[in-house]
């Protein structure tokens, strides 16, 4: 819980709320309605690595359409992970009349289950409560009138939340965008380092080849220039390759797939990939086929080697 509070207002998002009327940016807390809860005790020390794993725990568990998103924290000596839909929120905030520019942050019940101890009725069918660790719904009816809570505000936002774009036909998170954002700039540095070494390269060999000529004037033979000029074409060529290389292989990068390590010189190339999981595994294989790579992988794993010859 955020104990020194949130400058914007937390409002809880339940299905039966009423319209959203909001004139500044705000943030939400979703009850259980809008996602699913896991708890596992996993041998890994940090959260992006609990992340990794998150879709292989949740597979068979989700239903509906939708491409889902996953939120993940460590209560004691145990990993949390919510699944959620990201696409399904944004249109039921949206049939409330919630404006996306205004919404600033999005929690999760499951964060704060002691703001619960105390329940909130949401609706005459439902109210919150957390019962055992867990934030879950049940009838007003079990409850008693004393003992419910009246207030529930800002003081009770967490140390994190999560954040939707904004474009309904967006197909990557933010974090996503971000990533894929900083993976091309490294390939524009590599074309732009490349590009500035050859053009230095074909300089310096042409001041050399002009030196020459002024020393060996029989070296303007028309079989002696040509011979110069196939050598000139055989490095761009090669140069050229490279580039196309480079570029075959940034296309691969997909949602789910990450560059994990490059290696090209004269003779060939070597790439490892890390996939998200099988299903993006078998996807990024079939592309690299198709551009007629070399590709090789361990047995059960989602790490993907690619390799080739200049």
């Amino acid at each position: 819980m955020n104990l020194m509070g949130s400058n914007r207002p937390l409002l809880l998002v339940h299905k039966d709320i009423e319209a959203i009327s909001a004139k500044e940016r705000i943030n939400i807390m979703l009850t259980p309605q809008f996602y699913t809860v896991k708890r596992e005790n996993l041998p890994v020390k940090y959260q992006y690595q609990a992340k990794r794993i998150a879709p292989s725990l949740f597979e068979g568990l989700l239903t509906g359409e939708g491409v889902y998103d996953y939120f993940v924290f460590k209560e004691d000596a145990q990993w949390v992970f919510i699944a959620y839909n990201p696409q399904e929120i944004r249109a039921f905030l949206e049939t409330k009349g919630m404006a996306m520019e205004y919404l600033s942050k999005i929690y999760f019940a499951q964060q704060v289950p002691e703001a619960f101890t105390k329940p909130i009725v949401l609706s005459d069918k439902e109210a919150l409560l957390t019962i055992d660790g867990n934030v879950v719904l049940i009838p007003p009816k079990m409850l008693q009138t004393d003992a419910v809570r009246e207030v529930f505000d800002n003081r009770f936002t967490p140390k994190s939340g999560v954040t939707l774009s904004s474009k309904t036909n967006s197909l990557l998170s933010q974090k996503e965008t971000i990533v894929l954002t900083a993976i091309f700039l490294i390939f524009s540095i590599v074309f732009f380092l490349e590009g500035r070494h050859y053009s230095q390269n074909i300089q310096t060999q042409e001041q050399e080849m002009q030196t020459l000529l002024e020393a060996y004037p029989a070296l303007q033979s028309k079989m002696q220039r040509d011979s110069i000029a196939l050598k000139y074409r055989k490095i761009d060529t090669r140069e050229r390759q490279k580039r196309e290389t480079i570029k075959k292989l940034a296309s691969l990068i997909y949602k789910g797939v990450t560059l994990t390590a490059f290696h090209m010189n004269e003779k060939g190339f070597k790439t490892t990939f890390s996939c998200a999981n099988t299903r993006v595994t078998r996807k990024l294989k079939s592309m690299a086929k198709h551009s007629r790579f070399t590709i090789t992988s361990e047995n059960g794993s989602n790490i993907v080697v690619i390799e080739g010859k200049l």
